[in-house]
This record gives C-alpha cells, sequence and structure tokens, in this order.
C-alpha cells in the first residue's frame, strides 16, 4: 500500500500507478535522495524532534541502504511510485516506526527540489569539466598551427586569410562562455529548498540553516512556495546546455565539410568514421552528423520545460514531474557529445598543404591588395576597385594575383611595384593581421596565454 493511502479506501488502479510512477527515471537519484535524507534526519536529532537515538539509527539506515544500491545487493522495486517513496519504504521495512519518523516536518514537494539541485549540482561539475577538456584538445592543436594558413569565409566563400590556430581558439571562446554560463547557473541554484514542505513550511521549529549547510548549499531558499515550484534552474541548465550543443553542432558542420574531398582539409581517425553498406569508398563523419541531430534533441528538451512550466500555478504541480526526463536526456546527450567529439579531434590529421593550397586559389589577399594601396596614398574606395578589376582580369587569364605580371599591375597604378608580391602573399598578410584577437602569430600567442591561464593551463 502507498504511504499517502490514509485517505482513500482502495488501491490505486495498476494502470494509473504505472502511469504515476516516476521511479523508472528518477531512480538515478538514489545517491542525492539519501543524501538529503541524512541531512534532514541530523537535523531533526541535533533539534529535538526526534530522538538522537531515532536520528543516528536512521542515519545508519540510511548509509546501509546507500552502500545495497551501490553494491547491487539492493534493486529498485519498480512497483515503487518514485525514489523518494522506496527509500522510505526500505527504510520503515528494515526499521519499523523509527523508520517512519524521517518524513517528520518534510514533504515530497521539497524532497523531489532537493535530489533535483542535488543532482544538477553534481552534473554541472561533470559537464564543466568535460567542457574543460575539449578545450584543452583545442588549445594543444592549435599550439601546434600557429603557422597553418586556410581561408577564413563568410557566407562560406573564401573571404581572408586566417590560421588554424585562429579559427580553433574562436571555438575556445565559445566554449569559455559556456564555462561561464555552468558558473552561473550552479550558483543560483546552490540554495536550498529542503524544509519548505508542501508548500508553506511546517510547524515544526527546524533548522533550514542546518540542513543547507550540511548539504553545501549557500543559504536556505527565502520562500516556501518558491522553493518547491521553482524550475528556473532547470530551464536555465538546458539553455546553457542548449548552446554548448549549438556550438559543438557548428563545429560538427565545419568537420563535415573539412572531411568532404571538396575541402579534404582534415581526415579523421578510422575509429571515428564509419563506412557505407554499398559504396566501399565512403569514409562517413557520422559522429558530427549525430551531434547535429541531438542538437535539436537538447533543444526539444529545453522547449519541454518552458512549456511545462508557462501556465502553472503555485505551487507544486504534478506536471513538474516532466522536468525530470527532459533536464536527464539533456545532460546525458551533451555529455555523450562532449565525450565522443573530444577524442575524434585530438585524433584527426590536419593536411595542412591542402588547407595551404585552398587559400591560394580564393583571391583572399584582394583586400590585402588594396591595403597595399592605401598605405601608397590612394583611397580605399579607389584600390577596392582597382583590386576588384585585377581579381576580374586573374579570373579571366586563369591567374592569381600571386602570379599576375607586374605589368599588368603597373596598367592600373604606378603605384605598384615589384614589393607587391611580397604585400599579397599569405604568409605576410597572416602576419600582418597584428590587431588585438586576429589571426597573426604574435596575436594568437596572445590569444593562447589569456586562454591558458582562464583553463589553469600555463
Amino acid at each position: 500500500m502507498a504511504l499517502w493511502a490514509g485517505r482513500f479506501s482502495k488501491e490505486i488502479d495498476a494502470g494509473v500507478n504505472a502511469f504515476n510512477s516516476s521511479i523508472a527515471f528518477d531512480a538515478r537519484m538514489y545517491r542525492h535522495d539519501i543524501q538529503g535524507s541524512i541531512a534532514h534526519a541530523t537535523m531533526l536529532g541535533d533539534c529535538g524532534i526526534i530522538s538522537k537515538e531515532d536520528s543516528k539509527t536512521i542515519i545508519e539506515g540510511l548509509t546501509a541502504i546507500l552502500a545495497d544500491l551501490d553494491s547491487g545487493k539492493l534493486e529498485f522495486d519498480p512497483n515503487a511510485e518514485d525514489i523518494h517513496m522506496f527509500v522510505e519504504a526500505e527504510l520503515t521495512k528494515r526499521y519499523g516506526d523509527v523508520g517512519k519518523r524521517l518524513h517528520t516536518s518534510r514533504s515530497r514537494n521539497d524532497q523531489v527540489a532537493l535530489d533535483l539541485r542535488l543532482y544538477l549540482r553534481d552534473e554541472i561539475k561533470e559537464i564543466r569539466g568535460l567542457v574543460e577538456k575539449l578545450c584543452a584538445v583545442l588549445v594543444k592543436l592549435a599550439e601546434q598551427h600557429t603557422e597553418t594558413v586556410l581561408p577564413g569565409y563568410t557566407h562560406l566563400q573564401r573571404a581572408q586569410p586566417v590560421t588554424f590556430a585562429h579559427h580553433l581558439l574562436a571555438y575556445v571562446q565559445m566554449l569559455l562562455r559556456d564555462l561561464g554560463r555552468l558558473d552561473d547557473t550552479a550558483k543560483r541554484m546552490n540554495e536550498c529548498p529542503l524544509g519548505s514542505g508542501a508548500l508553506a513550511g511546517t510547524t515544526y521549529h527546524i533548522d533550514r540553516e542546518e540542513t543547507a549547510k550540511l548539504l553545501g548549499f549557500d543559504a536556505p531558499m527565502a520562500n516556501s512556495l518558491d522553493g518547491v515550484s521553482d524550475r528556473d534552474y532547470c530551464i536555465e541548465l538546458a539553455n546553457t546546455l542548449s548552446i554548448i550543443m549549438m556550438h559543438l553542432s557548428r563545429f560538427s558542420e565545419e568537420i563535415i565539410l573539412w572531411c568532404s574531398w571538396e575541402f579534404k582539409f582534415i581526415e579523421l581517425d578510422d575509429a571515428f568514421a564509419t563506412g557505407s553498406s554499398i559504396m566501399p569508398q565512403k569514409k562517413n563523419p557520422d559522429i558530427t552528423e549525430l551531434i547535429r541531430g541531438k542538437t535539436a534533441r537538447v533543444y526539444g528538451d529545453l522547449q519541454t520545460l518552458l512549456t511545462m512550466m508557462k501556465g502553472l500555478p503555485l505551487a507544486y504541480n504534478k506536471d513538474m514531474q516532466e522536468d525530470k526526463e527532459a533536464i536527464f536526456d539533456a545532460v546525458d546527450n551533451v555529455k555523450l557529445c562532449l565525450e565522443t567529439f573530444t577524442p575524434m579531434l585530438e585524433t584527426m590529421r590536419v593536411l595542412k598543404d591542402n588547407m595551404r593550397a585552398a587559400a591560394a586559389k580564393g583571391f583572399i589577399n584582394a583586400t590585402d591588395c588594396a591595403d597595399y594601396l592605401v598605405k601608397k596614398g590612394m583611397p580605399f574606395r579607389d584600390a577596392y576597385k582597382i583590386s576588384g578589376t585585377l581579381v576580374a582580369e586573374c579570373i579571366s587569364r586563369g591567374l592569381t594575383l600571386e602570379t599576375l605580371p607586374l605589368e599588368e599591375y603597373q596598367k592600373m597604378t604606378p603605384l605598384f611595384t615589384e614589393d607587391v608580391y611580397d604585400a599579397i602573399s599569405l604568409e605576410t598578410c597572416v602576419r600582418g593581421r597584428v590587431s588585438q584577437g586576429g589571426p597573426s602569430p604574435k596575436a594568437v600567442a596572445e590569444q593562447l596565454r589569456l586562454v591558458k591561464t582562464k583553463l589553469g593551463l600555463a
């Protein structure tokens, strides 16, 4: 019989019980549920609400249940309504009336709010570590490619020369912002809802400061209604996870392009690619394609949480049971993608010559050609027109700016001299972009220094 069955004259319908149950997905919070219950039992004993002896027995019982679950000696009851009822029922089964005293001055409403915060707090730490590991791999790659020239793109058209290091560090900056958002979420959610009761607190003289401190929270939540009905932290975390996935998806799209024969900038290790069932020549970047797909899934989890909460009056409503499957799915998929994406990048082969060849063929030094004239006194718009005309001439003759004869340059203006070839070489173009945050080796070295300091890699 359910622990809440006193008000009812008959057993709940089996189908309704299955529909209502959350043990299938909230069982993963068993450690956090027991952690919260131990803190609660400690406080009850310290406040004299239950005897010290009963408090000690409950704590020992909960510790034993935790050990049995960890070892597999105790299995979850699939007929239990949720993880909270399962643990309490097991405690009562083992210790009788003493076990029944655990729930004094507590509701499942504040209990589940506590468990979820504890669980997600730990998950944020784990995700943070995975993002940091990805950043470390990108930094290591960038350090190896500060001189590797490739075309930078706008509108997926070759635009200006950059280095592979500069390109990789753009993603590091995105991931650093993701770390900041994870930290912000963790800080805002680090308040303890325990003691809020069902919605209106309790008539017992509990010590909420003690339970908050025991569980590592900064403080108790200030309002009991908010304590049981707040899921902002789930939504905020799902939003942060969605942004992480967006960054991984953008990077994945570039990997997919770079793997193609049309680009061939990189080659994935065989351990991180798949083949075709019919075309033996294929080497498919399935990991990155799946990450693109899973990004949509995490977005859907965020939308689920936002839509679930948008019409709920205070305080707790059963709709909120849907929070866990959505946020768990988002967490699981982000971790899975990070754990797979990072070693894929670590083992890929960078085809520097192909990057350089693509940069040479795209007229991506046309702006530098214009800047060459500007530095000799010509207005930029006039220089821009001349540079564009030269590009058109090169295209019609199958040449590049580097191979166009000097006399063709001088037909446009006598300001062109032999030094134009040095000015428009790709290496000069990259080295010359010395502005802060730019692709020159000097600017990239400073970016690397700052990034390594932030990540504790210096």
